[in-house]
């Protein structure tokens, strides 16, 4: 009997996969090396996306359910059932899309927020984020916060959350040129950060500084959208009580949800209706146990990275921590 063969394309190329042979060998055998080391699926290295077609369920094992669903997998153990299109991470094709600015608004000093039309078919997640395109070449990234809208997924409204960067470029151009009716390039959707409902028993604990809200704020009504039954606490921290935003909103939503908790966070002094201190060593202090939860972090890049490492030695699964740290371009 003829055993079946099947094509892996990738950079553009064609590549016949023989029987029993898995994506990186037959990368390998054709002269394309991409990264890889352990050779077994334990060490990621050799991490690939599938654009199209789909990868064995055993070669993404190991991965955080998000990545799963995006479709990256493990290269050295990954033996195709089709014919699959790869690409490296952060190499795959995205095409720009045209955007129509159909509202700014102020939410705090120096941060606005922008809502985009596309005018394409445009899928996210909240908590992802997207490139923005100047004309003259200059990219920044933004995360959205918007939820997709549920009859027509693809005509969702994108919404970001713009801080003025002292001497930011493009967010200086965003806060003081751009005007609603203007048009915009983006191109994504980005980042595995976002919510996955497959353990929906799970307590989930978000701290964002800054911004670093705008995913939460997306993520938190996602999860409550689809029916987590886990808490559901999310710390919003700054240095003043006038960098904090969407309070009242929150406020509401922790009205509406018997499992969703709100703690917003002051860490320039004591302010009356604020809890004083660093949002996440508040965060950590009442909840110093984080065995079987799931944390999102995002914002201000000490804050996550030293979070990432608390929240572990708390007792949180590494797979289950999920990382956004807003990193300035130079």
């Amino acid at each position: 009997m003829t055993e079946i063969t099947f094509g892996i394309t990738f950079a553009g190329v064609e590549y016949r996969c023989n029987p029993g042979e898995t994506v990186l060998e037959s990368l390998i055998r054709h002269g394309v090396e991409p990264p890889s080391s352990c050779r077994n699926g334990s060490c990621q290295t050799c991490m690939m996306i599938a654009t199209a077609g789909t990868p064995p369920a055993e070669a993404q094992k190991g991965l955080k359910p998000t990545l799963q669903q995006m479709g990256y997998f493990l290269a050295c153990v990954c033996k195709p059932e089709m014919n699959m299109s790869v690409a490296l991470p952060g190499k795959e094709a995205q095409p720009r899309i045209a955007t129509t600015i159909i509202e700014k608004t102020a939410l705090a000093p120096q941060l606005i927020r922008l809502r985009l039309q596309p005018e394409s078919p445009f899928e996210f997640q909240p908590g992802q984020f997207v490139n923005l395109h100047r004309n003259d070449g200059l990219i920044r990234s933004y995360s959205i916060t918007s939820l997709p809208s549920a009859n027509q997924p693809s005509k969702s409204v994108v919404e970001l959350h713009i801080d003025r960067i002292a001497n930011g470029k493009m967010s200086g151009w965003l806060h003081e040129q751009v005007n609603v009716g203007d048009c915009i390039e983006i191109d994504g959707p980005h980042g595995d950060c976002f919510y996955l409902n497959d353990k929906p028993q799970q307590n989930l604990l978000l701290i964002g500084t800054g911004s670093g809200l705008a995913p939460l704020w997306g993520i938190a009504r996602a999860a409550l959208a689809q029916g987590h039954q886990g808490e559901i606490h999310l710390f919003h921290g700054s240095h003043s009580p006038e960098r904090l935003y969407l309070i009242d909103e929150l406020k509401a939503l922790a009205s509406n949800h018997s499992n969703f908790y709100y703690t917003p966070c002051v860490s320039g002094g004591q302010s009356l209706g604020f809890t004083s201190g660093r949002a996440n060593e508040v965060a950590l202090q009442r909840f110093p146990k984080l065995g079987g939860w799931r944390v999102y972090l995002c914002g201000h890049p000490e804050m996550v990275n030293n979070t990432k490492r608390d929240a572990f030695l708390a007792g949180a699964n590494f797979q289950d921590i999920y990382a956004d740290p807003f990193t300035l371009s130079s």
